[in-house]
């Protein structure tokens, strides 16, 4: 028996492959929303948009989706391919890993999953992928009014975000402004300010804000007491952001979460503090 036809995903193949998706992974996430997280473009010619297999009838019966991306990591220019979207049907699903395979065998792209199921997890680990530091880092929010007497702000007016912030973060900014789930601010003073991207979220129940990603860390890293104070005005009592993001544990109240599912990555030069949740499936859906 022939094996069904494996074929990279095209522009014109992204319609239906994404309302495979939609029909048979998760139907929260319309076909045109999934099919624009797949267009996205973050400075690198898309070879696809992931691989799919066809029955013979020429019906979509699974597929893997990618999300392509270059951004600077220690100065230099990288390329990714974040893998996301991995459904198919059970009467196929011996074909999974010949889907993962024609993803990795592209050369030139650091590999990402930053959205993995206990089951996708493991089976990348398979293939070499490594987990990275899944614990969360938890700050209390804060009134800290001295922040505002060393001239430090919390900027939210999109012009005025474009206005503050240096080249690399406009550029992230730009990237990424039109996803209307996701929300910025800059923190910072004078010449020096980090872009921040954050979903308003729940924790324990209460309000909380979940950081995205940011730029510039040691600014970030600085000025985590105003942005707590910040999101303390804004209705949310905790700031949630991943451990491995941050260059040192932060000087304010805090505590450290584990138990969440493991983001993993393959790469032979980079570590997991070079991996960004943006220019990803996490930014790029609303997960």
């Amino acid at each position: 028996m022939a094996l069904p036809k494996l074929e990279p995903i095209r522009d014109e193949d992204l319609p239906a492959f994404c309302s495979f998706l939609h029909a048979h992974l998760n139907p929260s996430h319309p076909a045109d929303v999934w099919a624009d997280a797949f267009r996205q473009d973050w400075g690198v010619d898309r070879p696809n948009s992931g691989f799919l297999i066809r029955d013979e009838g020429g019906e979509i019966v699974g597929g893997i989706g990618a999300i392509y991306a270059a951004y600077p990591v220690r100065g230099q220019l990288e390329k990714f391919c974040n893998i996301t979207s991995w459904m198919v049907l059970d009467a196929y699903r011996t074909q999974s890993m010949r889907l993962a395979m024609a993803v990795i065998s592209q050369p030139g792209f650091h590999f990402t999953d930053l959205s993995p199921t206990a089951v996708v997890e493991q089976s990348l680990k398979f293939l070499k992928f490594k987990p990275m530091n899944a614990a969360r880092t938890l700050l209390f929010n804060l009134p800290a009014p001295q922040q505002r007497l060393v001239g430090a702000s919390v900027v939210t007016n999109p012009a005025k975000i474009e206005a503050v912030l240096d080249a690399a973060s406009l550029k992230v900014y730009r990237d990424h402004k039109h996803f209307p789930w996701l929300r910025f601010l800059a923190v910072g003073r004078g010449s020096g300010y980090s872009l921040v991207i954050y979903k308003r979220a729940r924790l324990k129940h209460l309000p909380s804000a979940e950081i995205i990603g940011f730029t510039n860390p040691d600014t970030f890293l600085r000025h985590l007491p105003l942005l707590g104070c910040h999101f303390l005005l804004s209705g949310m009592v905790t700031t949630r952001v991943e451990s491995r993001l941050l260059p040192a544990r932060p000087a304010w109240p805090h505590t450290v979460l584990t138990g969440y599912r493991n983001r993993v990555f393959r790469s032979d030069t980079l570590v997991e503090a070079d991996i960004q949740n943006l220019y990803s499936e996490y930014a790029a859906l609303d997960l």
